[in-house]
């Protein structure tokens, strides 16, 4: 037998902290996720992580069934309110997490978007649906940095270079 075709037993995830933790493979749940990166004059809309106190876009997983487009638009909606025009696709990265508060651990397909606001009113931190973020705010591009982000902030912040 190819050797080269088996899939590994373990799988190395990064964590909420940064950290990486192996798990073994039957651990993993398949997620694909949308995240915007919605643009409002030099700014982007970003919501702070409660365990980290990190920056994060808008976005989450895709249900079984659902369209990316809807996902997206869902997503956003319940973490900040607002509803979006998607105008492009901006990138993609393949991802393994392991997410310590639920010991959970995925291998995602994480889809990036270029969005822009269709309405302004932010949520309240009580009316977010989502209890890992809060805060939605609009942050200038020119004074965010890569560390700032909870994670994937290079790939978001070339996104964001290159607008």
């Amino acid at each position: 037998m190819d050797n080269r075709n088996q899939l590994p037993l373990t799988v190395k995830c990064e964590t909420l902290l940064g950290d990486f933790v192996t798990l073994p493979r039957e651990r993993l749940a398949f997620r694909p996720a949308v995240y915007a990166i919605v643009l409002r004059e030099d700014k982007v809309l970003l919501l702070n992580t409660r365990s980290t106190g990190k920056y994060s876009l808008p976005g989450g997983g895709v249900d079984l069934g659902e369209r990316m487009e809807d996902a997206l638009h869902r997503e956003v909606r319940e973490e900040t309110g607002l509803r979006i025009a998607i105008d492009r696709y901006a990138g993609f990265k393949e991802h393994f997490f392991y997410y310590e508060p639920w010991d959970e651990a995925y291998h995602s397909f994480l889809f990036f978007y270029l969005c822009r606001p269709l309405s302004l009113d932010l949520l309240a931190n009580e009316a977010i649906e989502d209890g890992e973020v809060e805060s939605p705010q609009w942050i200038s591009i020119a004074d965010l940095h890569a560390r700032e982000l909870q994670s994937h902030g290079d790939l978001i912040m070339n996104i964001l270079k290159r607008v």
